[in-house]
Formats: structure tokens, C-alpha cells, sequence
């Protein structure tokens, strides 16, 4: 799970890859939550943004349940084992995030959680 940010442009790249026996369990969803709370809460961004191939629904779910939306489908746009992919976009502003986990602190920049999931 990674939050690339652009200081520049206060917004943030959401990436996240997890191991084939852990899929379906939540946990993409669940760190992608914390970090997003994260990125706005600790980081004050304005906006985090992610991408996923188009053949990997899985992926964008979780970008939804965060409360993402979609925002283009990019046919042919990167080159994976030889293949062109479609890719999707979302995002999500600053503006439409909500805080659902109340027991969150930024200190010292980490992350700590105090009680709870999101």
C-alpha cells in the first residue's frame, strides 16, 4: 500500500498490491481506508486519485468502497506482458471524503490507530 504525493499539486497516487492468498478477505479495503484518511486528515490533500486495469475489477471495488469515483476508462494505455491494457481512473476530493473513523492521530507522522476499523 503506497500514497505517492505530489507536494506541488497537494494530491496523492493510491497504489496497493496484495498476495494471491489474501484476496477477498478486506484488506486492500481496509488500508486503503486508513491510508486515505491519511492523505486527507495527516497530509490536508486535496485530492488522492488510483488506477487499475480494466480485467481487474477487484481492484477498482476497492476504490469505490472508499469512496471513489470513476473518472475516464483509458483504452490501450500501458503495456503488460506484451499486451496493451484498458485502464481506470477514480478519485476522490477533499471536498466529498468523509471521516468514519474517529479514533485516528497523526503523530510525528505515523499513523496510529487507536480502536476499531474503518
Amino acid at each position: 500500500m503506497s500514497l505517492r504525493v505530489s507536494k506541488t499539486d497537494n494530491e496523492a497516487e493510491l497504489a496497493y498490491w496484495i498476495g494471491h492468498p489474501f484476496w477477498g478477505h478486506g484488506f486492500a479495503t481496509e488500508a486503503a481506508q486508513t491510508i486515505v484518511q491519511f492523505g486527507f486528515v495527516g497530509l490536508q490533500l486535496n485530492r488522492i486519485y488510483a488506477a487499475a486495469m480494466t480485467k481487474n475489477p477487484a481492484s477498482y471495488k476497492v476504490m469505490s468502497k472508499v469512496g471513489m469515483k470513476l473518472k475516464d476508462t483509458i483504452p490501450t494505455h500501458i503495456l503488460k506482458s506484451g499486451i496493451y491494457e484498458d485502464i481506470v481512473f477514480y478519485d476522490l476530493h477533499k471536498s466529498d471524503f468523509r471521516v468514519v473513523l474517529h479514533n485516528f492521530s497523526v503523530y510525528m507522522g505515523t499513523i496510529t490507530i487507536l480502536r476499531g476499523v474503518i
